[in-house]
């Protein structure tokens, strides 16, 4: 019995040794895989919504320097100004409403999508819009028929009103 008592706090000791230090005040960093992408991006998510998005849609992850990474940067920050939700946020709303698209055979390219509905978005001048509302509204009409300049031009009159 003696010494199991003996054992115990050792083992309790050595089960300690195995962790890293960890300074109170240091956070946990989410780190993005270099090899797969996630489903969609989490609110902890350290994964650049550009990076997510371009790579979503060429179907492999891309890395941070390449030509589709830096255009759908742009295309997000540019439509970041008229729209309330956050770059990761219209990110996840996209391949949603791509998704949507494709399973009703009206497929569009993410950043046609970001910047036809960015473009509307801008137009309101100081009032942001809702990106999920836009995406809904351009889905519905897409779905009832009309293309994607159709689609556009319908929420632009909407949002006009």
């Amino acid at each position: 019995m003696r010494r199991s008592l003996l054992l115990l706090p050792l083992l309790a000791l050595a089960a300690c040794g195995s962790e890293e230090p960890r300074d109170e005040g240091q956070a946990v960093v989410a780190r993005t895989s270099e090899s797969e992408l996630p489903g969609w991006l989490t609110p902890t998510d350290g994964t650049d919504p550009a990076r997510w998005l371009a790579g979503r849609e060429a179907g492999r992850p891309l890395p941070d320097d390449a030509p589709e990474v830096a255009a759908m940067r742009a295309s997000l920050k540019a439509a970041r100004t008229g729209f309330v939700e956050d770059p990761r946020m219209m990110a996840n709303r996209t391949v949603q409403l791509g998704q949507m698209l494709a399973e009703i055979g009206k497929s569009e390219s993410y950043r046609g999508l970001i910047d036809g509905l960015g473009g509307i978005a801008a137009k309101r001048g100081r009032h942001k819009s809702l990106y999920g509302e836009m995406v809904q509204h351009y889905y519905n009409a897409r779905a009832q028929g009309a293309d994607h300049d159709a689609a556009l031009a319908q929420l632009a009159s909407h949002e006009a009103r």
